[in-house]
């Protein structure tokens, strides 16, 4: 039987918008208030070095992706450099971790849409928007590509229009609006007031805002010229980050004191009052369900490719790998979209115990991958230099970064052990990732007659 390909229907401008979306999610919206809140204005710098961290990360994602452009991606390049329990263990870890947060982000929209529509319980819209994202999947990696281009041209349009009203405002543009200047910079208890661990631990919480920005290097194989498409991508990450993350955290921290209340409800509906625009929170809540569902979209295209992924290397069952007439995995799409949908009714069911510890269990995973990332190209780079394989695109000053990069993450995952908000996320996260170490020996030891029976039995599915 000929083995089907994933088709190459994404564009350059696909991919560069789907790497601009990935970074730009609930999180900068209705998340870096409460960062600004509890680390003073010194959360720019939190930001900044968090930001420098996974903009040398995608430059070692970029490196090893325009090499070997794979729908696996970090994953295939921890099985090439580490060994094969290690891409098998960070595909399930990223796969279950995208899980999760469509069950949270499902849960989110509907929150949103039934504030607007109350006689649909929020259940039902978190189940309907689902729905729907995953049929735009289904229908064609285009569909999924298109839907993503404007969803992440709507947040990029809605952060640049936050920016230039806070601008307009420290600028005092805007008649009868009372400029702040710098004061809240050195007020208050000055640009530290809760001193330099804060903004460490600020640091530790703002890295994982920044999840997602990896996708494109996911998708980029499956567009028509992955190299040009990931290089673009991946060479446009630095100013992102300064300007959508940084840009605007110092903004809001030069517009707001960092111990005002407003601060922790959302900074940018405070920010519109202070323009005097009109209906600040309903325009916050249309662009956070965009951001949502923008996520939802990238979760669904992400899961079930990282699932075929994993089928091609035997680490899934077979059946995933069988595509629609358009070139989509579809089963491996239901599949992520019926188990994030009971994860999401756990949310409802169960949500201080069975749901938190999911959320829980998924909490440090990011780091993790980043790890990958970063051992991955440390081994790769190494052994593409001793066979003089020639790359388009290179790590730089490597290997002082990239060991940098490593130490870093390792102090933060340990710090993560002396925060209590985060110590069971990380314990947690270890456990699941030893039960999935475990099941790989466990499976790789299972007798030959076994696996040949089971091989059979996916063969004839995927005929099927």
């Amino acid at each position: 039987m000929k083995e089907q390909q994933l088709t190459n229907q994404l564009k350059t401008r696909h991919i560069s918008m789907i790497s601009i979306g990935g970074i730009i999610g609930a999180g900068l919206f209705v998340g870096s208030g409460s960062v600004i809140n509890a680390t003073g204005p010194g959360a720019i710098v939190s930001y900044a070095v968090a930001g420098l961290l996974v903009i040398f990360l995608m430059r070692m994602l970029g490196e090893m992706a325009t090499a070997n452009p794979d729908s696996g991606s970090f994953s295939t390049y921890a099985r090439q450099a580490i060994g094969p329990w290690a891409g098998y263990t960070v595909g399930w870890l990223y796969w279950f971790f995208w899980l999760i947060v469509i069950a949270i982000e499902a849960t989110a929209g509907g929150a949103i849409m039934n504030q607007w529509v109350p006689a649909v319980p929020i259940w039902a819209w978190s189940l309907i928007l689902t729905f729907l994202l995953t049929l735009t999947n289904i229908f064609s990696v285009k569909s999924f590509g298109e839907f993503e281009y404007w969803f992440a041209m709507i947040k990029v349009i809605a952060i640049v229009v936050f920016m230039l009203v806070g601008l307009a405002i420290l600028f005092q543009w805007i008649p009868g609006t009372n400029s702040p200047g710098l004061s809240n910079l050195t007020g208050n208890g000055g640009f530290m007031p809760n001193g330099f661990s804060s903004v460490f631990v600020g640091v530790v919480t703002v890295i994982f805002s920044y999840f997602g920005a990896e996708i494109a290097a996911i998708a980029a194989s499956e567009s028509k010229d992955p190299v040009k498409s990931t290089t673009m991508a991946i060479n446009s990450v630095v100013w992102r980050i300064l300007i959508f993350y940084v840009g605007s955290v110092s903004i809001l921290v030069m517009l707001l004191p960092w111990n005002s209340a407003e601060l922790l409800t959302s900074p940018y509906v405070t920010m519109l009052k202070m323009a005097g625009i009109p209906g600040g929170a309903q325009i916050m809540n249309a662009v956070v369900l965009v951001a949502v569902l923008s996520c939802l979209n990238s979760a669904l295209y992400t899961n079930s490719r990282m699932l075929y992924s994993l089928a091609k290397k035997g680490d899934a069952p077979k059946m995933l790998l069988k595509l629609n007439k358009h070139g989509v995995p579809v089963r491996a799409v239901w599949l992520s979209t019926v188990l994030a949908y009971v994860c999401a009714v756990f949310s409802f069911v169960s949500p201080d115990k069975l749901f938190l510890f999911l959320v829980n269990a998924s909490g440090a995973i990011a780091l993790l991958v980043y790890l990958a990332i970063a051992v991955s190209h440390l081994r790769l780079r190494k052994k593409a230099e001793r066979e003089h394989i020639q790359l388009e695109m290179k790590m730089w000053l490597f290997p002082y970064i990239t060991y940098a990069v490593i130490a870093g993450i390792g102090i933060i995952l340990i710090s993560m052990i002396f925060i209590d908000s985060m110590k069971s996320q990380l314990l947690l996260t270890l456990l699941i990732t030893g039960g999935l170490i475990l099941s790989f020996f466990f499976k790789k030891k299972r007798p030959v007659e076994e696996q040949e029976s089971y091989k059979t039995a996916e063969q004839k599915i995927l005929n099927s």
